[in-house]
């Protein structure tokens, strides 16, 4: 039987997985992702917990709470983009755990393959475009 499911995967028409060379080229795309993406939450996550250096210390108290404003939605921006960055990095881990028990690349609706092109550009991706599409 493990051999009628070897020749599946080197049936293109048939093909049911990505083959184990094919998985560690996705697997080196998302490490580098991976390291770029918590290097940013690094950068965010420092710029959150710096404080605020404008030096607005010396201006008239409009401006001050005008840059007290300011500053406060600047935070919650970066909050914001600290909370999508630690999510993409959640869908990137979960895309190496996937990539170990070889269900990498598998669409969890359809049961096909999504094509390389699109784990190449979404490498976390867990449907095909169909798939997606049909989600609205």
């Amino acid at each position: 039987m493990e051999n009628n499911k070897e020749m599946l995967d080197n049936n293109p028409r048939e093909k049911t997985r990505y083959a184990d060379s094919e998985l560690t080229e996705f697997k080196e795309i998302i490490l580098e992702k991976l390291r770029v993406a918590k290097e940013e939450l690094g950068l965010l996550t420092q710029s959150l917990s710096s404080p605020n250096t404008n030096g607005t210390d010396d201006t008239a108290g409009t401006y001050k709470t005008l840059e007290d404003g300011s500053a406060t939605l600047e935070k919650e921006s970066i909050n914001q983009l600290a909370s999508r960055q630690k999510k993409f990095i959640e869908n990137l881990e979960s895309a190496l755990v996937r990539i170990e028990n070889k269900t990498y690349g598998v669409c969890r609706e359809t049961g096909k393959l999504i094509p390389k092109e699109r784990l190449r550009a979404v490498p976390h991706a867990t449907l095909s475009m169909e798939a997606k599409l049909k989600q609205g």
